[in-house]
């Protein structure tokens, strides 16, 4: 499966950088997100919780931030495991100041794969599942750069 996106702010690209790399800003946007630990520099422990048709479950992984060029673009890698089966993924992020830097607009693509009952029950949805999960990501953090 593959996710694109792109989502303006109306920031400065270093502000929103910043706002990407905060672990307690990320953990508090991901939807479904129970825990995000840290557990080493730029990798993290996670725990979500996600419906995708009539399943709900819980995946226990890892998120990890490479390829970091601040403040230009980094890589994401997903990998979780749960009784509903497991997610793996990656997505590359790039923000990208306005000619007057007063908006930055942040492109991200990704890929995704799924297996066990999650993907044999919603596989024609789950596309639409990380769409909608990314949208949700995306407003939330345009709320707390309002609100802050």
């Amino acid at each position: 499966m593959e996710i694109s996106g792109s989502y303006t702010f109306n920031a400065p690209p270093d502000r929103v950088w910043k706002l990407l790399m905060d672990p307690a800003v990320i953990s508090s946007c991901i939807p479904g997100c129970e825990r995000f630990d840290p557990e080493g520099e730029d990798r993290y422990k996670v725990t979500l919780t996600v419906g995708l048709a009539a399943i709900t479950g819980t995946y226990e992984g890892t998120v990890v931030l490479e390829d970091k060029i601040e403040p230009a673009s980094y890589r994401l890698i997903v990998e979780g495991q749960g009784r509903p089966g497991f997610v793996q993924g990656s997505a590359a992020s790039a923000p990208r100041g306005s000619g007057s830097g007063t908006t930055t607009a942040v492109a991200m693509t990704g890929t995704g794969q799924t297996g066990g009952p999650t993907a044999r029950v919603g596989q024609r949805l789950s596309g639409g599942v990380a769409k909608m999960m990314l949208d949700r990501f995306f407003a939330c953090l345009q709320a707390k750069l309002e609100s802050g």
